[in-house]
């Protein structure tokens, strides 16, 4: 395929319709169902934020958890929405405004949206990555080892996006259709030829990817994790299978699954036969296979068993977990064509990932490290990661946020206290919970003699934890990673772990 040019007829294509605002008809399709107005209404932007509508808009009234879009209809009109489209059978609409009727809002506004955008993922080479945990880690090495000066690669993730000539920090792990395949045509527009997403169960779940084409789908792993909204492991894994099966609207060329994850095993069974795999993991029957790990507190090296060859990788990432990551990495870069080789030579330089492991420096003797783990089996994963490489003890700061599933609080709870010596429960997003009903459920969990305190005030858990470390201890602040604010009654508090410990180990610097 000749990307270069066909990339830039897309770009060309996409610019011409935006010198003039597309008809309704160009994105609705002959078979729409109007409720009043026509298809020669013309569209200047896709909108499902009321506050957002700009005159000309057509306004989503999507359906939601807190709020329906229908409610809002008044105020899209007063900001000069052209054109409403809703699943509800009756609309009352002024006159000059176009209504559309759909069966499925969300669904129709990924529809709406790709042709809107010029359908950039026709040309890009996506790669969508889904998983419970590891996904912003893999995305983010997956694009640091695919770009190559004048070839950059798109991202689009948990902490921020890359459009190839900018960055922006990340509003949604997975953005609504409407930003998605705005960002993808900025991407084009930048010079990128391929890009990578973090796909979240969410995501699939509100058609925010429906119609999507990916060229890879990778799945990471699957443990608890939003069973408040998904209900139950079986509906959380239909959910990420829809990516791979076509359920989802288009098929991946290639699937990258976690052969050693029973959920991914059991994907790999489950796919249609014209999907190609590609299985990493630990055990022998994987196309990436790690094998003599040597895991230190700088990092880990292995042999790599892959079918460019056997090669020695030395990654700066630490972690058997973060093996599987650099294996999964590896193998969507073999799908995509690049050479791994090239990717082991050039994992050493990689940075890691905000929030993610990262290490506070404050002239301290022992070693502080903040991590995004949330669910019990990141937290074991973090926990025994650190483990291997501690010399002394190891403390915990953890929490539970409030507003989510209840029942991976004793589990969470459970994990705190065997994986650490000494654990500080604490606040962590309570949003509308009070915080001693959460601790409540959190203490279901405890073991006989377990070394734990519940601290409400998460500084003052950071502080005691500094407290008690000694030389050689690692202590461990787990739950927010990159997140520079907690949720208290729908308010966003400023609060950032990595500076918070980093004014406490100042402040006990200059007080030692």
């Amino acid at each position: 395929m000749n990307t270069q040019k066909n990339t830039k007829e897309t770009i060309d294509g996409v610019h011409e319709r935006f010198n003039g605002a597309v008809t309704l008809r160009d994105l609705a399709g002959s078979q729409a169902r109007y409720v009043q107005g026509s298809g020669k209404t013309r569209v200047t932007s896709l909108v499902t934020d009321s506050r957002r509508v700009v005159p000309g808009s057509a306004f989503f009234a999507l359906p939601g958890l807190r709020t329906d879009g229908n409610e809002h209809l008044q105020e899209a009109l007063d900001r000069g929405a052209k054109v409403i489209i809703s699943g509800r059978d009756e609309i009352d609409l002024p006159l000059g405004v176009t209504g559309l009727k759909v069966d499925d809002p969300r669904l129709a506004l990924a529809e709406f949206a790709r042709r809107y955008h010029g359908t950039p993922d026709s040309v890009l080479r996506v790669v969508g990555i889904t998983g419970t945990n590891g996904k912003t880690t893999v995305s983010t090495l997956t694009r640091h080892l695919m770009e190559r000066p004048g070839r950059p690669v798109g991202l689009i993730g948990t902490v921020r996006y890359h459009l190839g000539d900018r960055e922006i920090p990340s509003f949604k792990t997975t953005p609504e259709s409407s930003d998605l395949f705005a960002l993808l045509r900025g991407m084009l527009a930048a010079g990128c030829s391929e890009a990578v997403m973090e796909v979240s169960s969410h995501g699939i779940h509100q058609a925010r990817v429906a119609g999507l084409g990916l060229e890879v789908a990778a799945f990471l792993n699957l443990t608890r994790d939003h069973l408040d909204y998904h209900g139950n492991m079986e509906s959380y894994f239909r959910e990420k299978r829809k990516i791979f099966n076509g359920a989802n609207g288009s098929l991946p060329k290639i699937a990258v699954i976690n052969g050693d994850c029973p959920y991914g095993r059991r994907l790999i069974e489950e796919l249609p036969p014209q999907v190609q795999v590609l299985s990493f993991g630990l055990e022998n029957d994987n196309h990436f296979r790690a094998k003599n790990l040597s895991l230190q507190s700088g990092g880990s090296e292995f042999i790599l068993e892959a079918p460019a060859g056997t090669m020695v990788v030395t990654s700066p990432l630490i972690g058997s977990y973060n093996v599987m990551n650099v294996l999964a990495s590896f193998a969507i870069l073999h799908a995509l064509g690049h050479s791994v080789p090239d990717a082991v030579r050039k994992v050493g330089a990689f940075e890691g990932v905000d929030g993610r492991m990262e290490t506070v420096e404050g002239g301290q003797s022992y070693q502080v490290v903040v991590d995004y783990a949330h669910t019990p089996d990141a937290l074991r994963n973090a926990l025994g990661m650190l483990r291997e490489c501690t010399e002394g003890k190891l403390h915990l700061v953890f929490g539970c946020g409030g507003d989510r599933d209840k029942g991976k609080r004793l589990e969470m709870t459970k994990v705190a206290c065997a994986g650490a010596d000494k654990v500080w429960a604490t606040a962590d997003n309570p949003r509308t919970e009070s915080q001693n009903d959460i601790f409540r459920d959190m203490r279901k969990g405890l073991s006989k003699g377990a070394k734990i305190s519940f601290v409400e005030d998460r500084r003052r858990a950071i502080s005691l934890a500094l407290d008690a470390a000694q030389a050689k201890d690692i202590v461990l602040i787990a739950g927010k990673g990159h997140e520079t604010f907690q949720e208290v009654q729908y308010t966003a508090i400023p609060f950032d772990d990595r500076l918070v410990a980093g004014e406490l180990l100042a402040a006990k610097l200059l007080s030692a």
